[in-house]
């Protein structure tokens, strides 16, 4: 279904190196997600070349500009269709990842391709957020990751609390998301972290980009956070 061929070029550009057997895996992928999105919303970008692009190599292009540790345990708050962390988990077999959605049909969705991919080790679980960041995954994660549409002070609450001082939160946000940056700089404080320069990251041979917002965790987050969600939604931090 996707160009296996033009995967492995542009992955290698941006210097993560992808196997032929990995680019295969790639494939089924795409046509898996294909397949589930016909019966549960997973995505509006169907077409090859955008599954390629806009959500393959958008997903792994971080792992070239932040460092997750040899067996780093990480979480992918609002998964969705599997956005960044399976793709992820395919370019680093290694991680310990585990996939969080809100909607049990997304989350049996994400079993179903982890297990047709032989990434079945990868745990998939149906939460939400902040119901995870109170219970027995608060601050167990070396790194939080997120492709979510909320405003990223909403994120960071939301995410912020699962990860444990030292590690790191990190949001895939589009192009113009400087000005979220700023305004996400009391929340990152308040929630014990602090914000590290925001990157601009490309998507080789193409004009795609995203920017990249890295917190690092330098102290647990206060018990009283992360609040109940109609808070964290209606009064940001």
């Amino acid at each position: 279904m996707i160009d296996k061929e033009r995967l492995i070029s542009l992955a290698g550009a941006a210097g993560l190196e992808i196997s032929g057997e990995t680019a295969e895996k790639f494939d089924l992928y795409a046509e898996l997600l294909a397949e589930k999105n016909r019966q549960v919303n997973l995505t509006a970008i169907t077409d090859p070349e955008g599954i390629l692009t806009k959500h393959f190599l958008d997903s792994v292009l971080p792992l070239t500009e932040i460092s997750l540790p040899r067996g780093a345990r990480v979480i992918d708050v609002g998964s969705g269709g599997g956005f960044p962390g399976i793709p992820m988990k395919l370019v680093r077999p290694d991680l310990d990842m585990v996939l969080l959605d809100s909607l049990n049909k997304r989350v049996t969705a994400l079993g179903e391709f982890c297990r047709e991919l032989g990434i079945s080790d990868t745990k998939c679980i149906h939460m939400r957020a902040e119901d995870a960041a109170r219970g027995e995954l608060r601050e167990s994660f070396d790194a939080a990751l997120s492709r979510a549409v909320a405003r990223l002070n909403v994120l960071c609450e939301l995410c912020m609390p699962l990860v444990k001082p030292g590690g790191i939160f990190a949001a895939l946000k589009g192009p113009s998301a400087g000005e979220e940056a700023a305004e996400a700089g009391r929340a990152v404080s308040l929630l014990g972290g602090r914000l590290l320069p925001v990157k601009k990251v490309t998507i080789p041979g193409t004009e795609l980009c995203h920017t990249l917002v890295v917190a690092e965790k330098t102290s647990p987050t206060p018990e009283k956070y992360p609040r109940q969600s109609g808070k964290i939604s209606s009064k940001p931090l």
